[in-house]
């Protein structure tokens, strides 16, 4: 009867012990998934321009913070926004760190954003900035993004930051 408890012991133990490293596996999966769609959203960036990439991985609800302006709220008034031309200027950004709920479908990442663009002089100016994004599954499983905000100062030529 002893052998039989103990056996009994140490597969519940393994059981246990098991669901909880494929559960941590499947949120690390997740987490790195995430990263890379914030990847793929950059690139896309640089490809058919920011405007673009950011109706690509948008929610229709999503929420947009930028600075000296008051929240802009849902797909329509941000395409509104959205509406000039951004050949202007080239932005990327490198996601440095992703969560993501236990659920698995909400998460957010943040990261380095880069800006270049030529001054009126044409040389090519170069300014950075810190951002964070949160993104949620839609019913199709793909991540979208619900709100996005980001700070301008890093590596400024007077001042650097890096």
């Amino acid at each position: 009867m002893k052998s039989f408890t103990w056996l009994v012991a140490v597969s519940l133990s393994s059981v246990i012990f098991f669901s909880g490293c494929d559960k941590a596996d499947k949120q690390k999966r997740i987490i790195n998934q995430l990263m890379q769609v914030d990847r793929n959203f950059s690139l896309l960036s640089v490809e058919k321009g920011s405007h673009a990439s950011f109706l690509e991985y948008i929610d229709d609800s999503c929420v947009l913070l930028r600075p000296n302006r008051y929240p802009v709220i849902g797909r329509e008034k941000i395409e509104e926004m959205f509406s000039k031309p951004d050949t202007s200027f080239t932005l990327t950004w490198e996601p440095l760190y992703a969560d993501v709920s236990e659920s698995g479908d909400l998460g957010y990442t943040y990261g380095i954003y880069t800006v270049e663009m030529d001054s009126p002089e044409g040389n090519l100016v170069t300014k950075k900035g810190t951002y964070v994004t949160i993104w949620k599954k839609n019913r199709n499983g793909d991540w979208k993004f619900v709100l996005d905000t980001g700070n301008q100062g890093l590596g400024q030529k007077n001042g650097d930051n890096e």
